[in-house]
This record gives structure tokens, C-alpha cells and sequence, in this order.
């Protein structure tokens, strides 16, 4: 059995999916190679030949990604801050835009002991997770609606438990629902949610259209219908100089803040932009005390 080499198979790989429109062919098949190979990416140059069943395997997921069969589903997993969280059909797949409202709510914490923190809307678990990591001090509770997604999260947390990570608290519970964590009422340091957000009608990708839940991607026509709820539980949720953030849709950076500022005891709002430039979460803090009539 003649061996092969993989910097061919990976050409090879690129050519396929440049020519089925996925937006970072050599990324992706450079990723799906070392998943294949359970080495790091970078370490793909100390592996110059491979035997012909590796080729074969790597030439059927590359077909399966060609597909629009999401990256994360056939590697089975996806990153966030520090953590990696099992990913797969019934949840949406955690996107790096993500890591800046992360950043954004980590820094909030700064000095805060033993910080109390909401993740709303948790889906995969990722926000929660990402934080108990950063934070093994803090009581990091997440909501979700969703049987299937919860299901998920669920498997991340006993993951990342037996990795050593502060457990979280998590629950089966819709942010419509206005007595959802009423026991943590004015109590939290911050509030976190990458929210469904997408207008409906919206044309997205393959990868989301087909895979990820839809109920996690769109919103109502305009997109708002579930960041609406997700503000009103913040104010209610919130401490006196508590912080939430939101991730939104990039047409979205004027009327989220200006939801956010509608709330008498949310202050200091403001939107922030993603790597690229667009409009992707917006922040807000609450009042130290209550506005006067």
C-alpha cells in the first residue's frame, strides 16, 4: 500500500469546496485533515504522508462539506473563549463573533468577587461555560427553551465539570416567561445573550439554513421579537451597576441600544462593532439607584 501525501490530499480538498462556494476552503480542509489525523492544524507539516484510507476519509468528509454540512458538525464540536463544546444537529453552532461580547463581559467582572452571571438563551452552553472558566469564583446560571439544545448544554456542562470547571447551573426555562429565575431578581453582575436575532426572510447561508435550528436563528420580522424579552429580564435581573450585553443582528445597531435605553433603569448604553466593522452587541448597565418620577 502505497502512502500518499497529505499536502496533495489537501489541495485537493481546497479545490472541492472553493468550487462548492464554502468561504474558507483552505481553513476548512486544513481543519478537517488534523481532526481526521488527531493532530493540532499546525502541526499538519509533520505529517507529510498518509496512507490511502486516510485520503478516502478525508475525501468523504470534504464531500460532506461541500454538502454545506456545517464544519462543526463533522469535526463535532466548537470553541468558545477557552472551552471546546460538543456540537451537532438541534443546536446552534457557537460563532466567533461571539468571543467580543465575551471579552466585553469578562472585563465587566474585573473585581467583582464571586460575581453572580446569567446566560440567557444558552443553547450549546457555550457563554456559561466560557465564563465558568474564565471565573472559577462565579455562579454562572443558563437558561434554555429548547428540549434538544438543552440536551446539549447538558452534556457540555458534565464535560466541562469533569475537566475540572466550576459546574453551572442550568435551566429549562423560556426569557418570555417573566418569572423565569425570579429567585436571582436584582442580584446578577451580568447578563449575557447571543440571542436569535436573524429578521425573517433573511437569506443565510446553507450551513444555517439547512442545519441550524431555525427557532435559534430567526426572530420575527424584524428580528426583535426574543432581544425584546431578553431586556426586560436583564432590568429585572440586574444589580445596581450590573451589566448585560446582547449580540444582534449587524442591522440592528440602532434599534437595540435604543431598546436598551428605553428602560428606565438601564444607562450607559452602547453598541459595538465585530472584527469586520458591523454592528454586532450592544451593552448597558443598570442604574445605581432608581430614576426619579
Amino acid at each position: 500500500m502505497t502512502r500518499q501525501p497529505l499536502r496533495l490530499a489537501i489541495l485537493e480538498a481546497e479545490r472541492m469546496l472553493s468550487a462548492a462556494g464554502v468561504a474558507s476552503p483552505r481553513t476548512d480542509a486544513e481543519l478537517l485533515a488534523a481532526h481526521l489525523l488527531g493532530v493540532e492544524r499546525t502541526k499538519l507539516m509533520m505529517v507529510p504522508l498518509v496512507d490511502p484510507p486516510v485520503v478516502q476519509a478525508l475525501h468523504d468528509l470534504v464531500r460532506q462539506r461541500a454538502a454545506r454540512v456545517p464544519l462543526q458538525h463533522l469535526t463535532g464540536n466548537a470553541s468558545l473563549g477557552n472551552v471546546t463544546l460538543s456540537v451537532g444537529p438541534g443546536v446552534f453552532v457557537p460563532r466567533p463573533e461571539t468571543e467580543l461580547l465575551l471579552a466585553w463581559g469578562l472585563a465587566t467582572l474585573e473585581g467583582v468577587d464571586q460575581p453572580t452571571v446569567v446566560d440567557l438563551c444558552t443553547g450549546s452552553g457555550a457563554l456559561a461555560l466560557a465564563v465558568a472558566n474564565a471565573r472559577p469564583d462565579a455562579a454562572v446560571h443558563a437558561a434554555e427553551k429548547e428540549p434538544v439544545a438543552l440536551a446539549w448544554a447538558r452534556r457540555n456542562a458534565d464535560q466541562q465539570a469533569q475537566a475540572g470547571d466550576t459546574p453551572i447551573h442550568l435551566y429549562a426555562g423560556d426569557v418570555t416567561d417573566p418569572m423565569l429565575l425570579m429567585e436571582l431578581e436584582g442580584t446578577v453582575d451580568l447578563v449575557l445573550c447571543n440571542p436569535p436575532y436573524v429578521p425573517e426572510g433573511t437569506p443565510v447561508p446553507p450551513e444555517v439554513r439547512k442545519h441550524d435550528p431555525h427557532e435559534a436563528v430567526f426572530a420575527g420580522r424584524d428580528g426583535l421579537d426574543v432581544v425584546r424579552h431578553v431586556i426586560a429580564s436583564a432590568a429585572r435581573l440586574l444589580r445596581p451597576g450590573g451589566g448585560v450585553a446582547i449580540e444582534h443582528d449587524d442591522t440592528h445597531g440602532g434599534s437595540v441600544p435604543a431598546l436598551l435605553s428605553a428602560r428606565r433603569v438601564l444607562s450607559d448604553v452602547q453598541d459595538h462593532t465585530d472584527l469586520a466593522g458591523r454592528p454586532r452587541f450592544a451593552t448597558a448597565r443598570r442604574t445605581r439607584t432608581e430614576p426619579t418620577a
